[in-house]
C-alpha cells in the first residue's frame, strides 16, 4: 500500500484494491473518507503508522463492507469520531437493521457481517450540503441509488471523492453486474453528478481524474446496457430464479457458496426492478408463484 498526493492536503491510500482519501489537519492529524474492507485492516494500518499519521474522524460515504469495514476498530483505536447518513447508519447501527438490509439468516449475518456494526456518532442530514468536522469545512453532495444515501465529499482543496456514485473504466471492464440498491435513483444520481465543478476527482475503485463529464456518459450507458442485456433474458413468464439462472449462464458466474449466491441475486434484483419500474416488465401471478413478463 502506499499514499498518493492528490492536491494540496488531500490525499489518498492506495489499498490496491480501492482508493481511501484523506485530508490531512497537520502533520500528523487526518480526516479519513471511508475505512476500506476489513482485510485491508493491517495495511492501512501500517501506512499510517509508518506516516505517524492519527485518525482524529471518519467521514462514511455508505455502508458498504468496503467502506465502513474498518469503522469500529479505527473507532477503538483512536478515539475518533463517525460521520454517516442518516440512512446509511441506521443500516450498520445493528445486526438487526444489516439482516434487514441484506435479507440473509441471523448467524450468516453474524458470521459475515460482524465487523460492520459500528455507532455513527454524528449523522449527516439528507438535506445537508456541508460538515464541519475539527473545524474543517467539507462539501457534500448526495448520490442515492447506489446505495440508500450515498454522499460524495469535497475536501477544502476542491478535491472531490464520489465513492461509487462513478465506476472506472477499468471497473467497467472487470465487472460483470456491477450493484445498485435502486438503479433508476443510482442513473438520476449519475446525471446530477455534472453539477459537480471540482479540480479533481477520486473514484473509490481506483480512479483520479481532473475530468468527469465523459465518464458520466460512460456509466450511464454502462448500467443501462447491463439492465437491457437483463431484459433479453426474459423471453417468457418468469420467476425471478429463472432470470436469476439464466444470468448466471450468460455471464459465466460461478457460485460454489450460499454467500456469493445472495450477493449475485442481491446484485440482479436491482436490475429486475428497474425493468419494472421504467415500464418495459410487470408481474403476475402464474400457478401461485410471482413472474415476470415483458410489456
Amino acid at each position: 500500500m502506499e499514499i498518493i498526493k492528490v492536491r494540496g492536503n488531500t490525499y489518498c491510500i492506495d489499498t490496491g484494491m480501492t482508493y481511501l482519501p484523506f485530508y490531512k489537519l497537520s502533520d500528523q492529524d487526518i480526516i479519513l473518507m471511508d475505512s476500506g474492507y476489513q482485510k485491508e485492516k493491517e495495511g492501512i494500518e501500517s501506512v499510517l503508522e509508518g506516516n505517524n499519521l492519527k485518525i482524529k474522524a471518519i467521514i462514511c460515504s455508505h455502508a458498504h463492507p468496503d467502506h465502513i469495514g474498518n469503522n469500529s476498530y479505527f473507532k477503538e483505536k483512536y478515539k475518533c469520531k463517525i460521520a454517516m447518513p442518516k440512512d446509511e447508519a441506521f443500516i450498520c447501527s445493528s445486526y438487526a437493521n444489516l439482516k434487514i438490509y441484506y435479507d440473509q439468516p441471523m448467524s450468516l449475518i453474524k458470521s459475515y457481517y460482524n465487523n460492520l456494526t459500528c455507532e455513527a456518532d454524528i449523522i449527516i442530514n439528507k438535506n445537508q450540503d456541508s460538515i464541519i468536522l475539527n473545524d474543517v469545512a467539507f462539501r457534500l453532495f448526495h448520490t442515492s441509488g447506489h446505495s440508500s444515501d450515498q454522499i460524495c465529499i469535497t475536501t477544502p482543496d476542491n478535491v472531490c471523492y464520489l465513492a461509487d456514485s462513478l465506476i472506472t473504466h477499468d471497473t467497467m471492464a472487470g465487472t460483470k453486474i456491477p450493484y445498485a440498491f435502486v438503479l433508476k435513483d443510482d442513473l438520476e444520481s449519475k446525471k446530477t453528478l455534472h453539477q459537480l465543478d471540482c479540480c479533481a476527482y477520486i473514484i473509490a475503485h481506483k480512479g483520479i481524474t481532473n475530468d468527469i463529464e465523459g465518464l458520466i456518459q460512460d456509466n450511464i450507458k454502462y448500467y443501462s446496457g447491463i439492465a437491457e442485456s437483463v431484459y433479453e433474458e426474459i423471453i417468457k413468464s418468469m420467476t425471478f430464479e429463472d432470470i436469476l439462472k439464466r444470468i448466471i449462464r450468460k455471464y459465466n458466474i460461478k457460485i460454489k457458496s450460499v454467500y456469493k449466491y445472495k450477493m449475485v441475486e442481491r446484485m440482479l434484483r436491482s436490475y429486475v426492478e428497474y425493468l419494472y419500474e421504467t415500464g418495459k416488465i410487470e408481474t403476475i401471478i402464474e400457478n401461485c408463484f410471482i413472474k415476470y413478463v415483458r410489456i
